[in-house]
């Protein structure tokens, strides 16, 4: 497949083309770059006018002066410009709730939730790519990569001011599921112990429990119980990096399939329920809608990987 040699091109505006906004004016120059991409180059100022960044709404004026990055174009397959279209769309169909105030997702595991460490694609990016006319959409809160379920977007700045402040006045619920090794007690209903996180030379977050940490609080009940294993619910009172899966492994009980907290022996005896990956879902948020007051619950679905697994466990 021929694709063009991308340069960088500076385009001095004409009369005629005056008044038109820079997007639809990149998009005449641009042609078979998806509209995604061309929202993504204005947003991280690879555009610029008169050598100063632009927003997408900006109107051209006679004699600006357009400079636009090289841009390889396919001239017979779109999807090799972008290849992580279908990764975009997939999210579309994650997408929980949405008005034009907040955005409720069912993240899939093994998505980040920001590009970076490496990785060119996360959520967010998806998102921006998915809705280019959104002027902001940014993470109100985080999931781990392999963490899969509810994720919440503000689309406002005053709704993410708003749901910030519920975090830290504590005034969001989140209920987790987790599948953890042998069986869990039941009167083991919360954890306490302080988190201390560690950054790696390779840049990994380590954590564990140490009495310099800070102070961190989950509230566990059991769900279903199974010959080797327990369905807990996990309620994180405080928010730490990697918290559930920690208090999971300091209570004696990790994770199936936790990679950096877990137990190598436990992931073999789930070999047959064909899961691999880490089985922690954000199955529910409880808070208060910030512009119309009203409590909401937003619950995930769990995935057919995880649904599988349980299955597999019933019938042993």
């Amino acid at each position: 497949m021929k694709t063009n040699t991308p340069s960088v091109k500076i385009i001095t505006i004409s009369a005629d083309e005056a008044g038109q906004r820079i997007d639809n004016f990149l998009r005449t120059h641009l042609k078979g770059v998806p509209k995604s991409m061309i929202y993504r180059i204005v947003r991280k100022g690879e555009v610029r006018v008169n050598k100063k960044r632009i927003k997408p709404e900006y109107k051209l004026a006679e004699s600006d002066e357009v400079r636009i990055p090289p841009v390889r174009v396919a001239e017979r397959d779109e999807d090799a410009v972008s290849p992580k279209l279908a990764k975009v769309a997939s999210l579309a169909d994650a997408i929980l709730y949405e008005d034009e105030h907040i955005l409720v997702m069912n993240k899939p595991s093994g998505t980040a939730v920001h590009g970076g460490s490496g990785l060119s694609f996360g959520v967010i990016e998806g998102l921006r790519a998915l809705r280019p006319e959104a002027r902001f959409l940014e993470l109100v809160h985080r999931l781990d990569r392999d963490t899969s379920g509810i994720l919440l977007v503000a689309k406002k700045r005053s709704a993410l001011r708003s749901l910030h402040e519920q975090l830290r006045e504590k005034g969001m619920q989140k209920d987790y599921l987790a599948l953890v090794r042998g069986q869990w007690p039941s009167h083991l209903k919360v954890v306490q112990a302080p988190l201390l996180k560690n950054i790696l030379q390779s840049g990994e977050r380590v954590v564990r429990v140490s009495s310099e940490g800070k102070a961190s609080e989950t509230r566990f009940k059991v769900e279903e119980r199974y010959e080797m294993a327990t369905l807990v619910k996990a309620s994180p009172v405080t928010g730490r990096t990697h918290q559930i899966r920690v208090h999971t492994l300091h209570g004696g009980h990790p994770i199936a399939f936790d990679d950096r907290y877990g137990d190598r022996d436990f992931d073999r005896q789930l070999a047959g329920s064909g899961l691999n990956r880490l089985f922690l879902h954000a199955a529910a948020l409880r808070f208060t809608h910030p512009n119309t007051g009203e409590v909401m619950r937003v619950e995930a679905p769990l995935d057919d990987g995880l649904k599988r697994c349980l299955a597999f466990l019933r019938n042993k």
